[in-house]
Formats: C-alpha cells, sequence, structure tokens
C-alpha cells in the first residue's frame, strides 16, 4: 500500500478509523499502474520487460529468439487490455460474474 500511495493513488488515515481510501477515482486507476506501482512487471519474463529489462542467460541473440517473440506479443496485448481496465472495470466485472452464479 506504501507503493501506492506514493505514486498518489491511495491516501492514508491514521487512527481507530484509519486506513487506506483511493485518492482518485475508481475509473481513473489503471490496473498497469497497480502491478507497476507494486512493483511487477507486465511481462512474462525479464527480457519482454519495458521497466525491468534483463538479458536472459539462456538466450544468445534474442532477436531470433522464437520465445521472446511471443513473450514480446504476449507483454503488448497484456499491456493494451490492463492499461484500459480500471478499478471500476473490475468492480463491474465481478458484479456481472456474481449475477451470473447466483442463477
Amino acid at each position: 500500500m506504501v507503493e501506492l500511495r506514493d505514486k498518489g493513488m491511495v491516501i492514508s488515515k491514521m487512527g481507530p478509523s484509519g486506513g487506506y481510501l483511493l485518492a482518485k477515482h475508481p475509473e481513473e486507476v489503471m490496473v498497469s499502474h497497480i502491478i507497476r506501482s507494486t512493483g511487477g512487471p507486465i511481462a512474462l519474463l525479464p527480457c519482454a520487460s519495458l521497466n525491468f529489462y534483463e538479458k536472459c542467460a539462456e538466450c544468445t541473440n534474442e532477436d531470433t529468439c522464437g520465445l521472446h517473440d511471443v513473450v514480446m506479443e504476449v507483454r503488448e496485448a497484456s499491456l493494451k487490455i490492463l492499461s484500459k481496465t480500471s478499478l471500476t472495470d473490475l468492480i463491474l466485472r465481478e458484479k456481472r460474474l456474481e449475477r451470473k452464479f447466483m442463477k
């Protein structure tokens, strides 16, 4: 939560009724920002990460590595989805799923 507070996504309130509150409207908080703010990469492998890049020890040439190419595509697709998915979207999805499974 400290990371999210430092990025301005939540505020902390001290005291017996304290805790964390969203600093922004849920529509403004994207899942990609949460993942990156808490130190997580979007990419499945470090060699495909934008912010946490590391060369793979096993790979001799990223340009010709089939796995690297696929993981880059997965990262781009994931980033596209996570960057347009807000907390509001997650809440709405949960409500739809609850209604679906409560029938």
